[in-house]
């Protein structure tokens, strides 16, 4: 149907872009993930009188879930925003609001469309080469999903060796993993730019302060927040400096 409906002469994007199956096809992958949310939601209150768990507490750690949601999604809902034109509304709420990453899924149209000699929102960008590059994104993303359907089992197994050596092993692995994560993707954005130097430790002072002062007034709510402010501070400071000029910003 899309392969009929295309021109690949055509640069009438939003034509194509916003065709119906595109839509069925997003609000099937919505209908997907709320199905997921609810079974992981009711096996985790299943789970939770054997990890120790209370009612409060299992509500507590979905409330500071969702409040650390808002900052990132609020990024990712900006730049959203801006592709609408280029990729259309189906396709950026699948492959961009839902799953996967504004990064990688630009960058893979973006290759795609150097393929055909064509740039993105450019003049050459035509119906012909949205396909190619929405496929692209399309493959990519579908990729993520079947390594984490073949890494989750050898990883369980993994967990289970290593608490057998020694049980407070996993106690800490999870917290190491998430702290590298985070250093690794911060990290890789410092020699950018000035600016992003500023949003780097802007966002890691203010996420130590929030954190220090929950500790000292016994705030737990400070905690829940904590991430959502310091993406929210380092945001606001962040644009301060760069409206300052005090650090050119790269061409």
């Amino acid at each position: 149907m899309i392969q009929r409906a295309v021109d690949g002469s055509s640069t009438e994007i939003l034509e194509v872009a916003n065709l119906p199956v595109l839509w069925i096809c997003a609000l099937g992958v919505f209908a997907v993930i709320i199905v997921q949310s609810v079974i992981y939601i009711r096996a985790a209150r299943v789970a939770a009188p054997a990890g120790g768990m209370s009612r409060k507490e299992l509500n507590t750690s979905f409330r500071a879930g969702a409040v650390s949601a808002i900052g990132p999604s609020l990024a990712v809902a900006l730049v959203a925003i801006a592709l609408l034109a280029v990729f259309g509304a189906p396709a950026v709420l699948v492959r961009i609001g839902l799953i996967g990453s504004v990064s990688f899924e630009t960058g893979a149209a973006s290759i795609a469309a150097g393929t055909m000699d064509a740039e993105l929102g450019g003049p050459t960008y035509t119906q012909g080469v949205f396909a190619v590059a929405f496929m692209a994104m399309s493959l990519g993303g579908s990729m993520w999903m079947i390594a984490t359907l073949i890494m989750t089992p050898l990883l369980k197994r993994g967990d289970v060796s290593l608490r057998k050596v020694n049980p407070a092993i996993m106690t800490v692995v999870p917290g190491a993993a998430l702290l590298a994560a985070f250093f690794a993707l911060g990290l890789g954005e410092l020699p950018k730019s000035g600016n992003h130097v500023v949003a780097f430790l802007t966002s890691a002072l203010a996420m130590a302060a929030c954190l220090g002062v929950a500790h000292v007034l016994k705030r737990q709510w400070m905690k829940e927040w904590s991430l959502g402010i310091a993406i929210l501070i380092a945001l606001i400071v962040t644009y301060l400096v760069v409206q300052s000029g005090a650090f050119p910003v790269p061409a």
